[in-house]
């Protein structure tokens, strides 16, 4: 059990990579928090979830509401005393080539994959500064790594979270607290289930690996990070995408 005792928040957690995050941590022994806007999603995960992990809770909440994200992480230290790992997992998409997007568009992607990250990182990091441990683990993506058409929002926001999570990583170093992030590559979910088969196939002959990656294989970077197997790696972001950015 590589996350026994630890408390575990992943926002974003009620489908896809979230999910199989919490669903892997919850695996190795940590208390889980599951994290949705929607309070009827966060419930149907939790009582499903809690079939076979007896610790997981959850709470809604809006990455982008500083009120909303302060009193969730107050009601978390109160329920289970403290908070080991955060992963930034929630984000969302509004794609559209720049010289249609709209500013709704842009403010929007912002908001929720930018000051999220800035939002959440905050509020545990009060916990994990007086503790003196902690793990943050921020949801990239290899888009931020190598930009892609349509995507300049969501590409800026993905840079943003590198450039965060570095910068982090040096002002809580000496604090025991490890900051990294995850770079996920073409992942199959629900977004890419609906996908013609065609555009799979372009998409996994662009892995050296031949193929699209599982959510379990980002769960399994995830997990890493948040394990004391990583104790020595901070302001890192992890390739999961099957050699696609090399």
């Amino acid at each position: 059990m590589r996350l026994q005792g630890k408390v575990a928040f992943i926002t974003g957690s009620t489908r896809g990579l979230g999910r199989a995050i919490a669903e892997r941590y919850a695996e190795e022994g940590a208390t889980v928090v599951i994290n949705d806007r929607s309070a009827e999603s966060v419930d149907a995960v939790v009582a499903e979830l809690k079939e076979k992990f007896p610790n997981v809770a959850g709470f809604a909440m809006d990455v982008t509401d500083r009120k909303g994200v302060e009193d969730t992480f107050n009601k978390i230290v109160e329920q289970f005393g403290t908070i080991d790992i955060l992963v930034n997992n929630a984000g969302i998409t509004a794609d559209a080539q720049l010289y249609k997007m709209t500013e709704e568009q842009w403010d929007n992607v912002m908001n929720v994959n930018l000051k999220g990250v800035f939002y959440c990182s905050q509020e545990a990091l009060k916990v994990m500064r007086e503790k003196q441990y902690g793990k943050i683990i921020n949801i990239s993506s290899v888009v931020g790594l190598y930009g892609n058409f349509g995507q300049v929002n969501y590409a800026a926001t993905k840079f943003g979270v590198i450039g965060m999570t570095k910068s982090m990583a040096k002002e809580v170093g000496r604090k025991n607290i490890n900051v990294n992030a995850v770079a996920p590559g073409f992942i199959a979910t629900e977004m890419t289930a609906k996908m013609p088969e065609k555009v799979l196939t372009m998409m996994a002959d662009k892995a050296p690996l031949g193929k699209i990656g599982e959510p379990v294989d980002i769960a399994n970077a995830c997990l890493y990070l948040a394990s004391d197997e990583s104790k020595f790696v901070t302001g890192t972001t992890l390739s999961v995408d099957g050699g696609v950015v090399l």
